[in-house]
Order: C-alpha cells, then structure tokens, then sequence
C-alpha cells in the first residue's frame, strides 16, 4: 500500500449556507466516512483545519506574515490515507461528503514520498 494525502478545500464561506440539521447531516457523513475507511485500514489520519493562520514567506533575509483570512479558497482539513495506487486514492476521494454538501468543494489528492532514493532516507512517519 502506498501513502497519500487528501487536502480538502472549499471557498471562505462555503459551509455557511448549510442549516443546522445539514451541517449536522454532513457531519454525521463524515463519521461514517472515516469510520469506513478505519475499519479497511487505509484511515492513517484525518483532522479538520480551523480557518485562521497565517502564510509565511522569506525573500532573501525578511519574512512577511500574511493572514489566510484574505484568500478566497483556504485547506479545510486533510486525510492520510493508504491505497493501492492513485487511482483507488482517486475513488476513495470522490467518496467523500464534502462533495455532496459543497459545491464548492475540491481535494487535492497527492501520493507521498516515504523514502529519498538518493540517500535511503526514510521520513519519519506515525504509523
């Protein structure tokens, strides 16, 4: 099995326009969601992103601070997740409840490099 990770993204404001028994509808989705991947052990982790931070930058010796409260999309939360290559990861990501809830919702589905081929180096990793 390789690793990849889910960045889940939707615009600023997107999940306001959810009344409260449909944000609890999507919740309860994504429980279950999760629930189903734990139970076929390709769950490694998954946690919503509170929407404040701030982008950091260095050009040559400074550094600006920019806050994510500015940008129209922003990373919502993300799933480590372990599948047979990118197309199951690909499947599995169009499973989500995000899609069903959120128009304007998209996932970034990227495979993970566990080793450098160079040097043998493995990345530290929490499973």
């Amino acid at each position: 099995m390789k690793e990849f990770m889910f960045y889940i993204r939707n615009e600023k404001d997107a999940k306001k326009s959810l009344t409260a028994e449909s944000h609890l509808a999507f919740i309860k989705k994504c429980e279950t969601y999760i629930g189903v991947l734990k139970s076929e052990n390709k769950l490694i982790a998954s946690q919503p992103i509170v929407r404040e931070g701030v982008v950091i930058k260095k050009s040559g010796n400074d550094w600006t601070e920019r806050s994510i409260e500015t940008d129209q999309e922003t990373q919502d939360g993300y799933y480590h997740i372990l599948a047979k290559d990118i197309a199951e990861a690909i499947k599995i990501a169009k499973e989500n409840p995000e899609f069903e809830f959120v128009p304007s919702a998209s996932i970034e589905v990227r495979p993970i490099k566990t080793k450098e081929s160079e040097t043998g180096f493995v990345y530290p990793s929490s499973k």
